[in-house]
């Protein structure tokens, strides 16, 4: 079966969608955004096992980076949703902002190079 990508709207229309018909209501701003902290942590949680120094307790469940970066996702795009922000539109300036004030920063920065 193919998947079908998804655009960063299309990902904010789907969990609209399904926090309208399955989850009832959003939770308040605050309450999303002290749950995506949580999300957040759980995801450091696992870099810092995986990447990091840190190990996993003996017996510990291995934990799953990419639901743990979808949690994250999906969080934000309720938030995006709740305040009015159009995350697709908000990244494509966001990239604008980098590509002209960062045009030369890192070619520039010696603690890059190689």
């Amino acid at each position: 079966m193919e998947t079908k990508a998804i655009t960063l709207r299309g990902a904010q229309q789907e969990v609209d969608q399904w926090i309208k018909t399955v989850g009832v209501k959003y939770f308040s701003e605050l309450t999303n955004t002290a749950v995506l902290m949580e999300e957040v942590g759980e995801l450091a949680r696992i870099m810092a096992r995986e990447y990091g120094e840190q190990s996993y307790r003996k017996g510990a469940e291995k934990g799953n980076l990419a639901d743990e970066m979808a949690d994250v996702f999906w969080v934000l795009c309720c938030l995006a949703n709740q305040t009015g922000i159009d995350l697709e539109a908000a990244f494509r300036q966001n990239l604008e902002k980098k590509q002209t004030r960062d045009a030369t920063r890192h070619l520039e920065n010696p603690k890059l190079k190689p």
